[in-house]
């Protein structure tokens, strides 16, 4: 059974890091490419919001018995396979789990215009994150109690 606690707090943690980097949603490209404390703040802020969400995602697919992920893009796609986020969602988790593979194993520079396009188009993604898997946790709360009044 999913650990409804476990999986609010992690949403909650997203929401905070959500507000943390919506601050630096209207910077521009020279400004960012300027500024390498800006440039880490927002790379390790959008790599810890990115792994939250597959934090998520893995707490789900491990409680509910569904195939293990090979890699973070595929943590998404398990999501998806089994209608817990739409195809469209899918589509920009996954690209945003190979940017968090940038960030992380440094696999080339990270391109700056990828990341402002993130700033400026893609933040609300991580509220379509939070606002599907919380349809899903209600059904899991119908479900529950469903299960419950055909036991009485």
């Amino acid at each position: 059974m999913v650990d409804k606690a476990v999986v609010l707090r992690k949403l909650s943690e997203l929401g905070t890091y959500y507000g943390q980097i919506k601050e630096f949603a209207d910077i521009t490209i020279d400004k960012y490419k300027d500024d390498w404390k800006t440039q880490r703040i927002v790379e390790r802020t959008l790599q810890i919001m990115i792994e939250t969400c597959a934090d998520i995602a893995n707490h789900i697919i491990s409680d509910r018995g569904m195939r293990p992920p090979t890699t973070y893009a595929d943590t998404f796609r398990v999501l998806r396979e089994n209608k817990i986020i739409s195809p469209e969602l899918f589509g920009t988790m996954e690209k945003m789990a190979k940017f968090r593979n940038v960030v992380v194993h440094q696999y080339e520079k990270v391109d700056a215009e990828i990341v402002i396009v993130i700033l400026k188009r893609h933040l609300n993604d991580f509220d379509r994150f939070r606002d599907e898997i919380l349809i899903y946790m209600q059904g899991l709360s119908e479900d529950t109690q469903s299960a419950e009044n055909e036991s009485l």
